[in-house]
C-alpha cells in the first residue's frame, strides 16, 4: 500500500501530466487508465453534488453559533491543523469557547495533537463523521453563547485577554478542521488553505490528481492561506496568487510559515526541550507527513532536506549530521517500519560512533506513541511548531484578525 501511494503521489504532481508521460515508470503509465476512469465518474459525482447544494436541494444545516470552517481543495501538506489551532487559541484569548468539530481522520492524530496544544483552554475538540450531531451533544453538555453580534464581535478583539470570563464554557464559536467538502454544515467563514509549494499538482481531480474538487471551487472561499510562504520563490507565489485572483478577484491571501519551537521527549511527553537538544548530534528525522519527496523529482528531494533544515533549526545549532525515512501522509507505523529506522540508526551508529537521535513530528508521534517506543535505547525527540503569519504586501496577522471579525459581522 504504501509503495502504490508513492506511484498515485508521483502521477498526482507530474505537471502538466500530458507533457512528461516519458517521466513515468511502466507501472505508473498501466495505472493511468484506471485513474482517469475513477477520476471522471469522481468528477460526475462532484459536479452533481455541488449542483444540488448550490440550488439548495440539499439541506445544509445551521448551528446557533458561527461557523468557521478551515480546510483545503488539494490532499495533505496544506496546513489545516496548525491554522485550527492558531484560530482556536486566538478565539478562546478573547473569550470565546471553541468547539473544534474533526472527522478523526486516521487515528485522529490531528485531534490528539490539539488536545493537547490547546489543555488548560476553553477550547473543546470533538470527534464524528455526523458533525451536527457532535455539535448537538456539546451543545446541550456545555450550552452556547449568546450570538448576537454585540456580544460575539466585542470580544474577538485582535490584543485582548479575556479568556477568564464567567460565561467562558460555554461554546460561542465551531471550528470545521477539514471543512471545505463537508458541505451539510452551514458555515459563515470559510478560510481554505493552499500549499505554495505544490499548490494544484497536474491540475486533475481524484485519484488522478490531488485535487479534491475544481480549482473553480475557490469562488466560495471568503479567505486563502498560502502556507510554506518562506520556502516559495517569490516568482511562485506570484504565479499561485495571480491564478487564483483570476478565479476570484477580491480574494483575500495571506501568507504563513511553520516555525519551530521546541522539542517533546518520548518517555517525558509533559517536559519542553530547547531547539539547541540536538547541538552536535546525529539526527534521523523520520516523517509520516510526506508531502514533497517523490514529487517534485530531484529539485523536490533537495527542497524536502531543506525544509527539514529550517523546521528544526539546524542550520543554527551545527547538528553534526542529519539524515531522513520519508513515509505517505497519515502513514500508521509497523513493526516492518521499526525494523527499518533501527537498521538505519545502527548504520549511523556504525558510521559516527555516536548514539544517533530520532526525530519525528507531533502528528506522528500522535499517530501511534506506542510503537516508537520500541525504538528504545535510541532516544526520540518529537518537533513541535508553530503557525506564523508572514507580513507580506500589506497583509499581516493583525490584517487577518480584522477580516475575519469584518465578515462574521456581515454574515452572521
Amino acid at each position: 500500500m504504501e509503495n502504490l501511494r508513492r506511484v498515485v503521489n508521483k502521477i498526482a504532481y507530474t505537471a502538466p501530466l500530458s507533457r512528461n508521460l516519458s517521466k513515468l515508470s511502466p507501472l505508473q503509465c498501466s495505472l493511468l487508465p484506471l485513474l482517469f476512469l475513477s477520476s471522471s465518474f469522481y468528477t460526475i459525482v462532484l459536479s452533481l453534488r455541488n449542483f444540488l447544494y448550490r440550488h439548495r436541494l440539499f439541506h445544509q444545516h445551521r448551528l446557533p453559533v458561527p461557523v468557521i470552517s478551515v480546510g483545503n481543495i488539494t490532499w495533505g501538506g496544506n496546513g489545516k491543523t496548525p491554522m485550527v489551532e492558531f484560530m482556536a487559541l486566538w478565539l478562546a484569548n478573547s473569550g470565546i469557547s471553541p468547539l473544534i468539530l474533526s472527522r478523526g481522520y486516521a487515528g485522529g492524530d490531528e485531534a490528539k495533537m490539539l488536545q493537547r496544544r490547546l489543555v488548560g483552554r476553553s477550547a473543546k475538540i470533538g470527534m464524528g463523521a455526523n458533525r451536527a450531531a457532535t455539535a448537538a451533544h456539546f451543545f446541550e453538555r456545555y450550552g452556547y453563547m449568546d450570538p448576537g453580534p454585540a456580544t460575539f464581535l466585542k470580544r474577538l478583539c485582535v490584543d485582548q485577554t479575556m479568556g477568564s470570563h464567567l460565561d467562558a464554557d460555554k461554546i460561542g464559536v465551531v471550528i470545521l478542521d477539514d471543512g471545505m467538502q463537508h458541505r451539510s454544515l452551514w458555515r459563515d467563514l470559510e478560510i481554505v488553505m493552499v500549499n505554495g509549494l505544490m499548490p494544484w499538482g497536474n491540475c486533475h481531480l481524484l485519484p488522478l490528481g490531488p485535487l479534491r474538487e475544481p480549482l473553480t471551487a475557490l469562488r466560495r472561499a471568503d479567505v486563502v492561506i498560502v502556507h510554506h510562504a518562506d520556502l516559495v520563490h517569490e516568482q511562485n507565489l506570484k504565479d499561485v496568487e495571480l491564478m487564483m485572483r483570476e478565479i476570484k478577484e477580491s480574494l483575500p491571501i495571506f501568507f504563513t510559515k511553520m516555525a519551530p519551537s521546541h522539542f517533546l521527549e518520548m518517555g517525558n511527553i509533559d517536559s519542553k526541550m530547547p531547539s539547541r537538544s540536538v547541538c552536535d548530534k546525529v539526527v534521523l528525522c523520520v516523517s509520516a507527513i510526506d508531502v514533497f519527496l517523490e514529487i517534485l523529482g530531484n529539485f523536490g528531494k533537495f527542497l524536502y532536506i531543506c525544509y527539514f533544515l529550517v523546521q528544526m533549526t539546524f542550520n543554527g545549532l551545527g547538528a553534526l549530521y542529519v539524515d531522513r525515512l520519508d513515509f505517505s501522509d497519515h502513514h500508521l507505523f509497523q513493526a516492518k517500519d521499526v525494523e527499518v529506522i533501527r537498521m538505519r540508526l545502527g548504520e549511523l551508529q556504525d558510521k559516527f560512533g555516536l548514539k544517533p537521535v530520532v526525530a519525528v513530528t507531533e502528528k506522528d508521534y500522535d499517530r501511534d506513541p506506542e510503537i516508537l517506543k520500541n525504538l528504545d535505547p535510541f532516544p526520540v525527540l518529537i518537533l513541535c511548531s508553530n503557525l506564523q503569519f508572514i507580513t507580506r504586501d500589506g497583509c499581516s496577522e493583525d490584517g487577518f484578525k480584522k477580516l475575519v471579525k469584518q465578515i462574521l459581522e456581515v454574515k452572521f
